[in-house]
């Protein structure tokens, strides 16, 4: 029974290009996750708080709404 190596090193800047990639898409979705916060918090803010109360809200829960 013949075996074969299959494993191969990374062509050069590889891991490199990974690492930066996997930096930049990690930070876009932090920034996405901080803005959709962002806008839940304004629109939330300009109910009334009938309305808030309405959806089980109060104004000060608005505030604790993380990005």
């Amino acid at each position: 029974m013949a075996a074969y190596e299959t494993s191969r090193p990374a062509p050069f800047g590889a891991t490199a290009t990974f690492k930066a990639f996997q930096f930049v898409s990690s930070t876009m979705a932090g920034l996405k996750s901080w803005n959709d916060a962002r806008v839940t918090r304004k629109a939330l803010g300009n109910l009334s708080d009938r309305e808030l109360d309405d959806i089980g809200l109060c104004r000060g829960d608005i505030d604790r709404i993380r990005g």
